[in-house]
């Protein structure tokens, strides 16, 4: 399976997208606005693949969601990467293509041998398979981090990635790929902490040593923002689960975006009952693998790995 990473890096993101290139086939990335400018994200998508020696293309994506504005994460900082100012600028180049036009020409390419790891709004997937509805049956499956069973973190029951571009998770959600979740409710249950930055920090590589520091910011936001020590491991979630399916549980949901209402808009609305439908009932279709639980200790250690074979 070859899998593209479409991204807005993000602190999280610069552990995911390492840890990728050293377990998946991984043949490119496309950004996203999200946790920052898409200028920004692509910026430092093009800054870590030339820091770490990955060789993949990166292709430029969506700079706003699908219906109205979207707000920059304050809690990775003023260019989304804050955490990693020594990471050095780059003279790398995006791909010509844009990201669209990457995913689009990849999904004929490698039809039925080709897998997306989502880990900002879903844009470009959507703007995608507006263009070509036959992407739908190209994609093998699209592992997102995003949503949640329950608690949201933007708002009270939304969480930033789906709640960014609740349009675009709708459609997508509905296209028929096989989609595996990894929401809050999964991803707080592996936890990163100062135990975590000093492991990165004494290992004496460079790649460690500023993956220390990035994570150092992530926990210092965090902790400011939900007056706890450790934060919890979004992006990798969605990547490891790929990696090590064995460390986590799924349960086939129906997952649906609420749109219309104020006060709700953006939340991935899980049916999680446990029931049979009454003679003429029609239940909700399943259309979601969603992550249930995982070995948190087990999944911090396998990031951590990855991440300490790079010099």
């Amino acid at each position: 399976m070859k899998y593209i990473i479409d991204t807005d890096p993000g602190h999280d993101d610069f552990f995911a997208i390492l840890y990728a290139m050293r377990r998946l086939d991984v043949i490119g990335l496309t950004t996203v606005f999200g946790n920052s400018t898409v200028d920004n994200t692509t910026q430092n998508a093009l800054r870590i693949c030339d820091f770490a020696k990955l060789d993949v293309p990166v292709a430029m994506g969506a700079a706003e969601p699908i219906v109205g504005d979207f707000v920059v994460s304050a809690i990775h900082g003023t260019d989304g990467l804050e955490g990693g100012k020594s990471i050095p600028q780059t003279e790398r180049h995006t791909d010509p293509r844009d990201a669209v036009q990457f995913l689009i020409e990849m999904g004929r390419a490698h039809a039925g041998k080709l897998s997306l790891i989502v880990l900002g709004p879903m844009t470009n997937i959507a703007l995608a398979l507006r263009d070509e509805p036959k992407l739908a049956e190209w994609i093998s499956e699209i592992s997102f981090m995003g949503g949640s069973t329950g608690t949201g973190n933007v708002t009270a029951f939304a969480e930033a990635n789906v709640w960014k571009d609740p349009e675009a998770a709708q459609m997508v959600l509905t296209s028929g790929i096989p989609m595996r979740m990894a929401g809050l409710n999964l991803t707080n249950q592996a936890r990163l902490s100062q135990i975590h930055v000093d492991r990165l920090a004494n290992a004496g590589t460079k790649i460690g040593r500023h993956a220390s520091e990035i994570l150092d910011f992530y926990l210092t936001q965090h902790s400011a923002r939900y007056t706890r020590t450790d934060g919890p491991m979004h992006d990798p979630s969605a990547v490891i689960s790929l990696v090590h399916p064995d460390l986590f549980e799924f349960r086939d949901t129906a997952v649906s975006v609420e749109l219309a209402s104020p006060l709700l808009r953006g939340m991935t609305v899980c049916d999680m009952r446990e029931i049979e439908p009454f003679p003429g009932e029609v239940l909700p279709t399943t259309n979601v693998k969603v992550g249930v639980r995982l070995n948190g200790p087990a999944c911090v250690d396998a990031m951590i790995e990855a991440i300490l074979e790079y010099h």
